[in-house]
């Protein structure tokens, strides 16, 4: 026999999960708590269970190719990507091929893509996230503080300027003429554009693995164990 479990949460608790300076701990927690369950055999999942051997050759390539890119099949290549024609994956892989025609700075880029993430709790999207700025060698103690980044002296006002932008249109769905002039003040009209372009597909992302219920792939961790080897050897 299967239950449906019900989490109760008052009007107050519940809006915490919109701060962002609490979303990536409070979706920690559940992480922690649902893999508790799963190892304890009481939640069975909650979503479509992963491919793991996908049919066609191109989708074989693909499961190596990240294989050897990540030190494992990312789940939502093995949960979404698998059970779609092989076009619908190729557009989330054009969405990253296009991030680096942009001409905001690299690290904009991925500031811009983590801050999104982390207020929508997408645990695998802000651990990708840092995977890929580990392998370009981009600051980790910046992305540490981006829960405090209006007053940390990490960031730049103009950083400042585009992370109030995009929390705002996140949380609100709309901005007011105010934070949008402070961003225009530090950018240009192609640079804001690329900030929306980002904030929007990020959304792509971060609503695909919502959707999917999948957590952090923990690849950060793969990419630090790499490393580490590597140094030894």
């Amino acid at each position: 026999m299967n239950y449906m479990l019900l989490v109760a949460e008052t009007q107050a608790d519940f809006d915490k999960r919109s701060d962002p300076a609490r979303a990536a701990t409070l979706g920690e927690a559940w992480k922690a708590y649902s893999d508790a369950l799963r190892k304890a055999g009481v939640f069975v999942r909650g979503s479509l269970p992963p491919i793991e051997k996908p049919k066609g050759l191109i989708k074989n390539l693909v499961y190596a190719m990240t294989r050897k890119q990540f030190g494992k099949v990312p789940t939502p290549v093995k949960v979404h990507a698998a059970r779609l024609p092989t076009a619908f994956g190729m557009f989330y892989g054009k969405i990253s091929t296009l991030d680096k025609k942009l001409q905001l700075s690299r690290q904009t880029v991925f500031l811009v893509r983590e801050q999104v993430a982390r207020i929508n709790v997408c645990l695998f999207c802000t651990d990708i996230g840092r995977f890929f700025a580990m392998k370009e060698a981009m600051s980790e103690a910046k992305f540490d503080a981006l829960p405090e980044y209006s007053t940390s002296p990490l960031f730049t006002e103009a950083e400042r300027a585009a992370l109030d932008y995009l929390t705002e249109l996140t949380q609100e769905k709309k901005v007011s003429q105010g934070t949008f002039d402070r961003l225009a003040a530090h950018y240009s009209e192609r640079e804001i554009c690329e900030i929306i372009w980002l904030v929007a597909t990020e959304h792509v992302y971060n609503l695909t693995n919502l959707g999917m219920n999948i957590h952090s792939d923990m690849l950060r961790d793969i990419s630090r164990k790499a490393s580490a080897a590597n140094a030894v050897g």
